[in-house]
């Protein structure tokens, strides 16, 4: 029994510690848009790009982070991607002439002021970014 506990024990520990690394983050769209919540069903077909809209109607462009901790929760957590996999799924839309390659920037500071200024814009950054001058999404 004292074994069973002690696993358990470790387990919930474990899980503890992955889930304190993996980043707080915001999804941010441009004020144009018109939800103020999404799916993450509807997140994931977004940037997929296998979706170009919401379920409000509100026509919707991906944009995502470079790298880093932020870009590495948001594609793990919504797209159930690594990143090398990502970029070849997003290569091969492009060589089949399916789709183009998504806005991709640095920055929290470049992706909030990317969505801020583009129609349908919808982006992801680190919760303590400054996102004042955009609407946060809220996943559901």
């Amino acid at each position: 029994m004292r074994q069973i506990q002690f696993l358990l024990l470790a387990a919930v520990a474990a899980f503890g510690l992955n889930a304190a690394q993996v980043p707080d983050l915001k999804v941010i769209a441009n004020p144009s848009v018109g939800a103020s919540t999404v799916s993450a069903d509807e997140l994931k077909g977004v940037f997929l790009v296998t979706k170009t809209s919401l379920s409000d109607g509100s026509h919707v462009e991906p944009v995502l982070e470079k790298g880093g901790a932020t870009h590495e929760a948001f594609i793990k957590e919504y797209l159930g991607k690594s990143d090398s996999a990502l970029q070849t799924y997003y290569r091969s839309l492009v060589f089949t002439g399916k789709a183009s390659m998504p806005k991709t920037l640095g920055t929290d500071a470049d992706v909030v002021g990317y969505v801020a200024k583009t129609k349908g814009a919808i982006g992801y950054v680190g919760s303590a970014a400054d996102t004042t001058s955009v609407k946060a999404l809220e996943v559901k």
